[in-house]
């Protein structure tokens, strides 16, 4: 078996495990459930290239409670058609395999883009700060809201 085809495996094993249906995460996908399985048989020749098929991976690790970050990163490090990255990924295989990438992204990316590249070390709090801050703890602490949930927040709160 290929890497593709273990990944593809390890996930319909824990979908099985999870005794989720295939119905289910399409339900939750909002697709048709051909296309999971589809997937579950690595095929992946009808699903949407880059940010869909990430969101689609993401989801699908999220009903069979597995960690979607490490999922999405495997997922996008084994099928290009899945990573934004694609340019470093082929010209990685090309360094294996000693040849010159001929590859040319159609897109250019430029560095910092990302609200996650930028520095906000030096950022200084909003002036209401000093209101929301107490009242988002207090509200969290009475919802039980997630922690994920106050980790984005808190890189929302900082980019701003």
């Amino acid at each position: 078996m290929n890497p593709q085809e273990l990944f593809v495996t390890r996930l319909r094993r824990q979908r099985l495990r999870a005794r989720v249906s295939v119905e289910l995460i399409a339900e939750t996908l909002r697709i048709k459930p051909e296309l999971v399985a589809a997937f579950e048989n690595n095929d992946l020749s009808e699903w949407p290239r880059g940010l869909y098929s990430r969101a689609w991976v993401r989801a699908y690790a999220t009903a069979v409670d597995l960690d979607p970050a490490d999922t999405v990163e495997e997922f996008c490090r084994l099928f290009p058609q899945g990573d934004r990255r694609q340019a470093s990924t082929l010209q990685d295989f090309a360094a294996i395999v000693a040849s010159p990438s001929e590859y040319r992204d159609e897109f250019k990316h430029p560095e910092g883009r990302r609200q996650t590249d930028r520095d906000v070390t030096g950022a200084k709090p909003a002036w209401h700060a000093f209101l929301t801050h107490p009242s988002r703890a207090l509200w969290s602490r009475l919802t039980g809201a997630a922690p994920e949930f106050e980790e984005r927040s808190a890189s929302r709160r900082a980019g701003a």
